[in-house]
């Protein structure tokens, strides 16, 4: 049975919730063919890698799949690539703002996920699920852990171990007040992230 560890974030920029882990922790994991570990990262950037890092290994996952807000995107964006780069004008949740700080003076300017993203896609859009495959993570948080963990799992030789990111839009109460931005409601969420881990499940050999 494949171990995976999937990872949300909790609340920021003055949000009540953050829907990448209120979405995890509704998951109804019991049909899943795999034992499930969730975690709950602080948007932090320095903090939010050390805690996942020292995470994956004293849990020795199969797979890693994290998930963060993207505010204003109308899809779940199922992420390609992670680049070696923080900058943000908005602060972290500890006042943080790098810019153009190198996430690793090592490591390489990108990594590209090793989820099955196209397995993905077309899982979703079986279920009308609006999803995409993004090209950017950004250069927040998520971008950072994203580009964080890929790069450990490299210099340590963790081949066998799958790792990626996915991206989720505000959920429907984030937006009462701001009509013009898009959402999901938190169960087609919650139903998106449990078709990625039963098709990671079922699209991976580990």
């Amino acid at each position: 049975m494949k171990r995976i560890l999937i990872t949300g974030f909790e609340p920021f920029g003055g949000e009540a919730i953050n829907p990448s882990y209120e979405a995890i922790k509704k998951m109804d994991t019991h049909h899943l063919l795999c034992d499930i570990h969730m975690l709950e990262l602080p948007v932090a950037f320095y903090d939010s890698s050390r805690i996942i890092i020292d995470k994956i290994h004293d849990l020795k996952p199969d797979v890693v799949v994290m998930v963060g807000q993207a505010g204003g995107r109308k899809e779940i964006s199922i992420e390609r690539v992670a680049i070696n780069i923080d900058d943000s004008m908005t602060p972290d949740n500890k006042g943080v703002t790098p810019i153009d700080d190198p996430i690793s003076i090592f490591g390489p300017h990108a990594y590209f996920s090793t989820l099955p993203i196209k397995s993905l896609l077309t899982s979703l859009k079986k279920a009308n699920i609006p999803c995409h495959i993004s090209n950017s993570a950004g250069t927040y948080v998520c971008n950072h852990i994203f580009y964080s963990v890929m790069h450990e799992l490299y210099q340590q030789k963790n081949k066998n171990v799958i790792a990626g990111f996915i991206h989720v839009p505000y959920e429907t109460n984030q937006v009462l007040n701001k009509p013009d931005l898009f959402s999901l409601d938190q169960r087609v969420i919650t139903q998106a992230l449990e078709i990625i881990i039963q098709t990671i499940c079922e699209n991976t050999t580990v």
